[in-house]
């Protein structure tokens, strides 16, 4: 690889850093804080979700430990 390659890798990789940087701002502007009720709505979704992962991960606890011991 020579050096002009190399320049070449450099420049593309600038260019797609900086179109990254302008997407992510571009989205921080048009982007706004939720109101009250869209945030107990995302709150309770996210607990529902924490809730029935744990109740997978306790049924998988069980089913692992107390059935070898019943069969």
């Amino acid at each position: 690889m020579n050096s002009e390659d190399l320049k070449n890798k450099a420049l593309t990789g600038k260019r797609t850093v900086k179109r990254k940087l302008r997407e992510y701002l571009r989205v921080l502007k048009i982007a706004e804080k939720p109101n009250r009720e869209e945030y107990e709505m995302a709150t309770k979704i996210t607990g529902a979700g924490i809730i029935i992962i744990g109740l997978i991960g306790f049924i998988f606890y069980l089913s692992a430990n107390l059935l070898p011991r019943v069969l």
